[in-house]
């Protein structure tokens, strides 16, 4: 049986740190650009908006932490074309949307979920992820 260690060296190849980092700008930047849409946060962001801000983009990052990494999507192939990179990104939102949703559901969130919501977050969380690694990939050469 594998150990911790091992499972990460397999799935987390340090190369593609810029990857992680710029996944994570975009899931953030694309639910900020919501909170902002629906007047929820204002820009720039009050110290009640930050804290509601949080409330929003944590169950969506605690599931991208829990699924990107098992997936693979930081894995040694991730890095190395757009090809490898974009389905991983996909498959890694479709779970982690998944979580993050389930956990608005929960009173600790308190954000609750209704159906426009979910389709928005899935499909904009899809074209947006995908749309970066592309051209992240595409820009690696």
């Amino acid at each position: 049986m594998a150990t911790a260690s091992e499972f990460l060296e397999r799935r987390v190849d340090p190369g593609t740190l810029p990857l992680a980092v710029g996944d994570v700008f975009v899931i953030v930047a694309f639910l900020y650009a919501g909170t902002l849409r629906h007047d929820t946060v204002g820009f720039p962001p009050t110290a009640d908006g930050l804290v509601h801000f949080g409330g929003v983009v944590a169950p969506f990052l605690i599931g991208w932490l829990l699924v990107s990494v098992p997936i693979g999507a930081y894995s040694a192939g991730a890095g190395e074309s757009a090809k490898a990179s974009v389905p991983l990104a996909i498959r890694s939102w479709v779970g982690a949307g998944v979580i993050g949703l389930s956990l608005r559901a929960t009173p600790v969130f308190d954000g609750g979920v209704q159906l426009v919501f979910a389709a928005v977050v899935f499909l904009v969380g899809t074209v947006s992820l995908g749309l970066f690694r592309y051209v992240a990939g595409r820009l690696r050469g």
